[in-house]
Protein backbone atom coordinates (compact mmCIF):
# COMPACT_ATOMS: atom_id res chain seq x y z
CA UNK A 1 0.00 0.00 0.00
CA UNK A 2 1.90 3.36 -1.20
CA UNK A 3 0.83 6.02 1.67
CA UNK A 4 0.73 9.48 0.92
CA UNK A 5 1.50 11.94 3.71
CA UNK A 6 -1.80 12.83 5.90
CA UNK A 7 -3.36 9.28 4.57
CA UNK A 8 -6.52 8.79 5.97
CA UNK A 9 -6.50 6.43 8.22
CA UNK A 10 -9.16 3.92 7.43
CA UNK A 11 -8.15 3.87 3.54
CA UNK A 12 -5.36 1.90 5.52
CA UNK A 13 -6.45 0.08 8.37
CA UNK A 14 -10.07 -0.96 6.70
CA UNK A 15 -8.21 -3.00 3.56
CA UNK A 16 -5.38 -4.22 5.77
CA UNK A 17 -7.94 -5.86 8.68
CA UNK A 18 -9.53 -7.08 5.84
CA UNK A 19 -6.16 -8.96 4.19
CA UNK A 20 -4.78 -9.93 7.66
CA UNK A 21 -8.15 -11.53 8.86
CA UNK A 22 -8.33 -13.58 5.58
CA UNK A 23 -5.07 -14.76 6.41
CA UNK A 24 -6.06 -15.46 9.95
CA UNK A 25 -9.63 -17.19 9.19
CA UNK A 26 -7.72 -19.53 6.87
CA UNK A 27 -4.13 -19.65 7.43
CA UNK A 28 -3.55 -22.65 4.56
CA UNK A 29 -5.40 -20.99 2.06
CA UNK A 30 -4.71 -17.42 2.50
CA UNK A 31 -1.10 -15.86 2.99
CA UNK A 32 -1.18 -12.13 2.29
CA UNK A 33 2.09 -10.04 3.09
CA UNK A 34 1.18 -6.50 3.54
CA UNK A 35 3.97 -3.89 2.93
CA UNK A 36 3.93 0.29 3.34
CA UNK A 37 5.26 2.48 1.39
CA UNK A 38 6.14 5.88 1.88
CA UNK A 39 5.27 8.17 -1.13
CA UNK A 40 7.70 10.73 -0.19
CA UNK A 41 11.37 9.91 0.67
CA UNK A 42 11.07 10.01 4.54
CA UNK A 43 9.33 6.97 5.73
CA UNK A 44 7.18 8.34 8.61
CA UNK A 45 4.09 9.97 7.25
CA UNK A 46 1.33 10.82 9.03
CA UNK A 47 -2.26 9.15 8.75
CA UNK A 48 -5.00 10.42 10.42
CA UNK A 49 -2.95 12.05 12.82
CA UNK A 50 -0.83 8.97 13.68
CA UNK A 51 2.81 8.86 12.98
CA UNK A 52 3.39 5.95 10.83
CA UNK A 53 6.81 4.64 10.04
CA UNK A 54 6.23 2.71 6.63
CA UNK A 55 8.47 -0.43 5.53
CA UNK A 56 9.90 1.85 2.92
CA UNK A 57 9.50 4.43 0.48
CA UNK A 58 8.88 4.18 -2.90
CA UNK A 59 11.52 5.51 -3.75
CA UNK A 60 14.30 2.83 -2.80
CA UNK A 61 11.82 -0.16 -3.18
CA UNK A 62 11.86 -2.87 -5.76
CA UNK A 63 10.45 -5.82 -3.77
CA UNK A 64 7.68 -7.65 -5.24
CA UNK A 65 4.31 -6.59 -5.52
CA UNK A 66 1.04 -8.75 -6.51
CA UNK A 67 -1.32 -6.01 -5.40
CA UNK A 68 -0.58 -2.65 -5.72
CA UNK A 69 -2.85 -0.20 -3.99
CA UNK A 70 -2.35 3.42 -3.00
CA UNK A 71 -4.41 5.20 -0.13
CA UNK A 72 -6.16 8.31 -0.04
CA UNK A 73 -5.30 11.44 1.39
CA UNK A 74 -7.71 14.84 2.02
CA UNK A 75 -4.60 16.69 0.83
CA UNK A 76 -4.28 14.56 -2.62
CA UNK A 77 -3.75 17.60 -4.69
CA UNK A 78 0.44 16.68 -3.64
CA UNK A 79 -1.02 13.73 -6.47
CA UNK A 80 0.59 15.95 -9.24
CA UNK A 81 3.95 16.83 -7.36
CA UNK A 82 5.75 14.14 -7.56
CA UNK A 83 7.53 13.21 -10.71
CA UNK A 84 9.45 10.14 -9.35
CA UNK A 85 6.20 8.41 -7.59
CA UNK A 86 4.32 8.66 -10.93
CA UNK A 87 7.18 7.09 -12.63
CA UNK A 88 7.72 4.64 -9.74
CA UNK A 89 3.79 3.57 -10.03
CA UNK A 90 3.75 3.62 -14.02
CA UNK A 91 6.53 0.96 -14.03
CA UNK A 92 5.31 -1.16 -10.75
CA UNK A 93 1.81 -1.39 -11.87
CA UNK A 94 3.05 -2.73 -15.08
CA UNK A 95 4.47 -5.81 -13.12
CA UNK A 96 2.07 -5.77 -10.48
CA UNK A 97 -0.98 -8.72 -11.30
CA UNK A 98 -3.62 -5.92 -9.94
CA UNK A 99 -3.40 -2.22 -8.61
CA UNK A 100 -5.73 0.39 -7.69
CA UNK A 101 -6.19 2.95 -5.34
CA UNK A 102 -9.08 3.93 -2.45
CA UNK A 103 -10.89 7.35 -2.23
CA UNK A 104 -8.72 9.73 -3.58
CA UNK A 105 -5.55 7.78 -4.34
CA UNK A 106 -7.00 7.65 -8.08
CA UNK A 107 -5.49 10.84 -8.16
CA UNK A 108 -2.15 9.54 -7.69
CA UNK A 109 -3.12 6.95 -10.64
CA UNK A 110 -4.36 9.35 -12.58
CA UNK A 111 -1.45 11.97 -12.43
CA UNK A 112 0.45 8.67 -13.25
CA UNK A 113 -1.31 8.25 -16.13
CA UNK A 114 -2.58 5.10 -15.23
CA UNK A 115 -6.48 6.05 -15.33
CA UNK A 116 -6.09 6.81 -18.81
CA UNK A 117 -8.96 4.56 -20.77
CA UNK A 118 -10.25 2.76 -18.09
CA UNK A 119 -13.09 3.09 -15.85
CA UNK A 120 -12.50 4.31 -12.06
CA UNK A 121 -14.04 5.89 -9.07
CA UNK A 122 -13.15 7.78 -5.76
CA UNK A 123 -15.12 9.58 -3.02
CA UNK A 124 -17.99 10.57 -4.40
CA UNK A 125 -17.12 14.90 -3.46
CA UNK A 126 -14.37 14.39 -5.86
CA UNK A 127 -15.62 12.52 -8.57
CA UNK A 128 -16.40 15.54 -10.66
CA UNK A 129 -12.84 16.73 -10.40
CA UNK A 130 -11.18 13.85 -10.91
CA UNK A 131 -13.05 13.42 -14.69
CA UNK A 132 -12.17 16.97 -14.98
CA UNK A 133 -8.55 16.55 -13.61
CA UNK A 134 -8.03 13.41 -15.90
CA UNK A 135 -10.62 13.53 -19.41
CA UNK A 136 -8.98 10.41 -20.70
CA UNK A 137 -10.60 8.25 -17.68
CA UNK A 138 -13.84 7.50 -17.73
CA UNK A 139 -15.10 8.22 -14.08
CA UNK A 140 -18.11 6.61 -12.53
CA UNK A 141 -19.50 8.23 -9.85
CA UNK A 142 -21.98 6.35 -8.00
CA UNK A 143 -20.30 3.35 -7.49
CA UNK A 144 -18.72 1.60 -4.10
CA UNK A 145 -15.72 0.20 -6.57
CA UNK A 146 -15.32 -0.38 -10.04
CA UNK A 147 -12.99 -3.19 -11.79
CA UNK A 148 -11.21 -2.64 -15.14
CA UNK A 149 -9.50 -5.66 -15.88
CA UNK A 150 -6.04 -5.38 -13.68
CA UNK A 151 -7.39 -1.39 -12.49
CA UNK A 152 -9.15 -1.43 -9.23
CA UNK A 153 -10.67 1.76 -7.41
CA UNK A 154 -13.30 2.01 -4.81
CA UNK A 155 -15.04 5.04 -3.50
CA UNK A 156 -14.35 6.99 -0.31
CA UNK A 157 -12.88 6.19 2.54
CA UNK A 158 -14.81 2.85 4.25
CA UNK A 159 -15.69 1.74 0.39
CA UNK A 160 -12.11 0.36 0.71
CA UNK A 161 -13.40 -2.47 2.84
CA UNK A 162 -15.55 -3.32 0.53
CA UNK A 163 -12.81 -3.61 -2.15
CA UNK A 164 -10.75 -5.23 -0.30
CA UNK A 165 -13.56 -8.46 0.12
CA UNK A 166 -13.89 -8.33 -3.52
CA UNK A 167 -10.33 -9.14 -3.72
CA UNK A 168 -10.29 -11.66 -0.68
CA UNK A 169 -13.33 -13.17 -2.57
CA UNK A 170 -11.65 -13.15 -6.23
CA UNK A 171 -8.70 -14.70 -4.55
CA UNK A 172 -10.04 -17.27 -2.27
CA UNK A 173 -13.99 -17.80 -2.72
CA UNK A 174 -17.11 -16.21 -1.58
CA UNK A 175 -16.80 -18.62 1.59
CA UNK A 176 -14.20 -17.00 3.26
CA UNK A 177 -14.69 -13.29 2.14
CA UNK A 178 -17.78 -13.73 4.00
CA UNK A 179 -15.63 -15.18 7.08
CA UNK A 180 -14.32 -12.35 6.75
CA UNK A 181 -17.10 -10.08 6.82
CA UNK A 182 -18.93 -11.87 9.39
CA UNK A 183 -15.54 -11.82 11.97
CA UNK A 184 -15.16 -7.71 10.97
CA UNK A 185 -18.88 -7.18 11.44
CA UNK A 186 -19.39 -5.67 7.87
CA UNK A 187 -21.60 -6.00 5.04
CA UNK A 188 -20.27 -8.35 2.26
CA UNK A 189 -23.31 -8.28 -0.06
CA UNK A 190 -22.71 -4.54 -0.65
CA UNK A 191 -22.45 -5.03 -4.61
CA UNK A 192 -20.18 -2.57 -6.83
CA UNK A 193 -23.05 -1.16 -8.30
CA UNK A 194 -24.40 0.00 -5.39
CA UNK A 195 -25.07 3.51 -5.23
CA UNK A 196 -22.04 5.64 -2.64
CA UNK A 197 -24.55 8.60 -2.20
CA UNK A 198 -28.10 7.68 -1.36
CA UNK A 199 -30.98 10.14 -1.12
CA UNK A 200 -30.23 10.28 2.73
CA UNK A 201 -26.88 11.25 2.33
CA UNK A 202 -28.13 14.04 0.01
CA UNK A 203 -30.60 15.59 2.29
CA UNK A 204 -27.93 16.37 5.03
CA UNK A 205 -26.01 18.24 2.53
CA UNK A 206 -28.79 21.54 2.35
CA UNK A 207 -28.45 24.01 4.38
CA UNK A 208 -31.47 26.11 3.69
CA UNK A 209 -34.36 25.67 5.71
CA UNK A 210 -36.92 25.32 2.99
CA UNK A 211 -34.86 22.61 0.56
CA UNK A 212 -33.87 20.56 3.69
CA UNK A 213 -37.58 20.38 4.50
CA UNK A 214 -39.27 19.35 1.07
CA UNK A 215 -35.79 16.66 0.98
CA UNK A 216 -37.37 15.35 3.94
CA UNK A 217 -41.23 15.05 2.82
CA UNK A 218 -39.83 13.56 -0.46
CA UNK A 219 -38.52 10.48 1.75
CA UNK A 220 -41.62 10.40 3.40
CA UNK A 221 -44.10 10.48 0.72
CA UNK A 222 -42.24 8.97 -2.18
CA UNK A 223 -45.80 7.28 -3.30
CA UNK A 224 -47.13 10.68 -4.41
CA UNK A 225 -46.79 13.18 -8.10
CA UNK A 226 -43.57 14.57 -7.04
CA UNK A 227 -43.66 16.99 -9.88
CA UNK A 228 -41.31 19.64 -10.12
CA UNK A 229 -44.46 21.99 -9.80
CA UNK A 230 -46.55 20.48 -6.62
CA UNK A 231 -42.21 20.33 -4.84
CA UNK A 232 -41.86 23.97 -5.78
CA UNK A 233 -45.48 24.56 -4.35
CA UNK A 234 -44.87 23.08 -1.04
CA UNK A 235 -41.73 25.23 -0.54
CA UNK A 236 -43.67 28.30 -1.42
CA UNK A 237 -41.37 29.16 -4.53
CA UNK A 238 -41.68 29.92 -8.33
CA UNK A 239 -40.59 26.68 -10.80
CA UNK A 240 -37.29 28.23 -11.65
CA UNK A 241 -36.26 29.99 -8.44
CA UNK A 242 -37.25 26.39 -6.78
CA UNK A 243 -35.42 24.18 -9.18
CA UNK A 244 -31.97 26.83 -8.80
CA UNK A 245 -31.79 26.56 -5.19
CA UNK A 246 -32.14 22.94 -4.70
CA UNK A 247 -29.51 22.26 -7.12
CA UNK A 248 -27.51 24.76 -5.67
CA UNK A 249 -28.21 23.28 -2.19
CA UNK A 250 -28.06 19.42 -2.78
CA UNK A 251 -25.58 19.39 -5.83
CA UNK A 252 -28.68 17.73 -7.83
CA UNK A 253 -32.11 18.49 -9.66
CA UNK A 254 -35.18 18.19 -7.94
CA UNK A 255 -36.12 14.83 -10.85
CA UNK A 256 -32.51 13.56 -9.64
CA UNK A 257 -33.39 13.36 -6.64
CA UNK A 258 -36.39 12.09 -6.29
CA UNK A 259 -35.59 9.36 -8.71
CA UNK A 260 -32.45 8.62 -6.23
CA UNK A 261 -35.09 8.25 -3.28
CA UNK A 262 -36.75 6.01 -5.47
CA UNK A 263 -34.21 3.58 -6.08
CA UNK A 264 -32.93 3.80 -2.48
CA UNK A 265 -36.39 2.69 -1.28
CA UNK A 266 -36.82 -0.11 -3.92
CA UNK A 267 -33.25 -1.72 -2.72
CA UNK A 268 -34.71 -2.04 0.40
CA UNK A 269 -37.51 -3.69 -0.71
CA UNK A 270 -35.81 -6.14 -2.52
CA UNK A 271 -33.17 -6.55 -0.11
CA UNK A 272 -35.43 -7.28 2.75
CA UNK A 273 -38.92 -8.83 1.05
CA UNK A 274 -40.00 -10.70 -1.33
CA UNK A 275 -42.55 -8.13 -2.26
CA UNK A 276 -43.52 -8.61 -5.82
CA UNK A 277 -41.86 -6.18 -8.50
CA UNK A 278 -45.25 -3.80 -9.36
CA UNK A 279 -45.75 -3.54 -5.57
CA UNK A 280 -42.35 -2.65 -5.40
CA UNK A 281 -42.60 -0.07 -7.98
CA UNK A 282 -45.88 1.27 -7.11
CA UNK A 283 -45.41 1.65 -3.23
CA UNK A 284 -41.72 3.69 -4.30
CA UNK A 285 -43.75 5.98 -7.18
CA UNK A 286 -42.36 4.55 -10.37
CA UNK A 287 -45.68 4.50 -12.48
CA UNK A 288 -44.82 0.87 -13.53
CA UNK A 289 -42.13 -2.06 -13.02
CA UNK A 290 -40.53 -0.65 -16.75
CA UNK A 291 -40.47 2.58 -15.74
CA UNK A 292 -38.41 1.02 -12.53
CA UNK A 293 -36.23 -0.80 -14.23
CA UNK A 294 -34.94 2.12 -16.67
CA UNK A 295 -34.45 3.96 -13.11
CA UNK A 296 -32.60 1.42 -11.50
CA UNK A 297 -30.36 1.08 -15.15
CA UNK A 298 -29.58 4.64 -14.28
CA UNK A 299 -28.54 4.63 -10.71
CA UNK A 300 -26.75 1.40 -10.45
CA UNK A 301 -25.83 -0.81 -13.66
CA UNK A 302 -28.23 -3.37 -13.29
CA UNK A 303 -32.12 -4.05 -13.11
CA UNK A 304 -34.81 -4.62 -10.09
CA UNK A 305 -34.67 -8.55 -10.72
CA UNK A 306 -31.55 -8.83 -11.52
CA UNK A 307 -30.74 -6.80 -8.28
CA UNK A 308 -32.45 -9.06 -5.88
CA UNK A 309 -30.83 -12.13 -7.13
CA UNK A 310 -26.91 -10.63 -6.76
CA UNK A 311 -27.89 -9.14 -3.24
CA UNK A 312 -29.73 -12.41 -2.14
CA UNK A 313 -26.89 -14.54 -3.85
Amino acid sequence: MVVPDNAQSLDLSGPFDVFLEANRQAPELANYRIRTLSAKRERTVKAGGISLLADGSVLDDEGPIDTLLVAGTPDYRQAYQSGELHEWLRRRAGSARRHGSVCTGAFFLGAAGLLDGHRATTHWQHAAELAERFPKANVVPDQIYVEDGPLWTSAGVTAGIDLALKLVEDDHGRELALKVARRLVVFLKRPGGQSQFSAHLAAQIATEERIQSIQHWILDHLPLDLTLNTLASRCAMSVRNFSRVFLQEAGTTPADFVEMARVDAARRLLEDTETPLQRVASGCGFANPDTMRKAFLRRIGTGPSEYRERFRG
